[in-house]
């Protein structure tokens, strides 16, 4: 790990650890509800009972937040990691109806809080690209 993605790695690490620690208790109606989101935006994930959605969901934030945290995880590992949840974010961001005004992708009031999360897209884009190309220069 460079030192230059330190401050990156260590915020969302941190970030996304605290968020799988504190889904590792959700069932009920709070699993419910994050489910029935989840399958708007990824109808496979239907097949999950929720409660197990939610489990499922939490080990892999923690397992996230841990590997960005981890200095011997390679940037580039971990950044593909992020990207990949950035992604599954940006994606319920896009399919979950009333999260952005009609025919554009700028954000309604109640989508701002899930259009916000393409900033762990990028940043996991940025993790990936910077090491890959860093070790290019290398050689």
């Amino acid at each position: 790990m460079r030192i230059s993605h330190l401050p990156l790695r260590v915020s969302i690490g941190a970030f996304v650890l605290n968020s799988g620690m504190g889904k590792r208790s959700l069932e009920g109606e709070a699993a419910q509800g994050m489910h029935k989101m989840a399958v708007g935006a990824v109808p496979q994930l239907g097949k999950l009972d929720p409660d197990r959605f939610a489990r499922l969901l939490s080990r892999a934030e923690i397992a996230l937040g841990v590997a960005l945290l981890a200095p011997f995880v390679p940037s580039a590992l971990a950044g593909l990691g992020l990207a990949a949840f950035g992604a599954g974010l940006v994606q319920l961001y896009l399919r979950t109806p009333g999260m952005r005004e009609a025919g554009s992708l700028r954000p309604t009031q109640q989508g701002i809080g899930l259009a916000k999360d393409v900033w762990l897209l990028g940043a996991g884009l940025t993790l990936v690209l910077d090491d890959l190309t860093h070790g290019r220069r290398r050689h």
